[in-house]
């Protein structure tokens, strides 16, 4: 009997497609990686993703982009460039909504197999030396408020990365040569996170 190797979808933006790194140190990658380790089969993860991107940009692409019929888990981390653009955190609500509703019907409408991450906070970074801080730390809870409240309301996992993100402000190794996006070193702690939900998951 042939085992099944399964597929994995992640929407996002710089940080799914870790920005600044070969891709092989994206969260996704090293997420299949682990799993693979763990003895379950698992096709390199399909990426969707630009650094840059907002919801609504990730939106558009979807609707005209052909992606498979289903895949049997879906990621979504998306938020981050509508807070840099200070865009309205009304249309993010829905947008998000939209986004999740957009994966689960890609995770074949098994809203078990979907996962929402939330977005990291480049305040700590070298990046925001220039900005307001604390501002933009509570912007970033701000929209993880609203990401994680529609991900419970649409009973979806949900991996907090946010507090881990914070720790790069006291290890500079969690920051790449851009100054801003994460180190393979960060996504690593992520992929750690992301890969014990799916392994339970499977185990189900």
């Amino acid at each position: 009997m042939t085992k099944h190797i399964f597929s994995f979808l992640a929407l996002g933006d710089s940080y799914t497609i870790g920005e600044a790194l070969p891709l092989y140190e994206s969260f996704p990658y090293q997420t299949v990686q682990l799993l693979r380790k763990a003895n379950l089969h698992f096709h390199a993860p399909e990426i969707v993703a630009k650094t840059g991107w907002t919801t609504a940009e990730l939106a558009e692409h979807i609707l005209h982009t052909k992606l498979n019929e289903h895949y049997d888990f879906v990621t979504l981390l998306i938020g981050v460039n509508n807070q840099y653009r200070e865009l309205s955190i009304d249309d993010y609500a829905t947008d998000f909504e939209f986004l999740l509703r957009k994966a689960i019907h890609f995770a074949a409408e098994k809203k078990e197999n979907v996962i929402v991450l939330s977005i990291p906070d480049w305040s700590v970074t070298p990046f925001a030396k220039k900005s307001d801080n604390k501002k933009v730390a509570a912007e970033i809870d701000a929209y993880n408020k609203i990401n994680k409240a529609i991900a419970e309301r649409n009973k979806i996992k949900y991996v907090d990365i946010t507090p881990n993100s914070r720790t790069a402000k006291n290890d500079a190794a969690l920051i790449t040569t851009d100054g801003l996006h994460p180190s393979g070193k960060a996504y690593a702690e992520w992929a750690i996170m992301l890969a014990a939900v799916i392994q339970k998951m499977v185990k189900v």
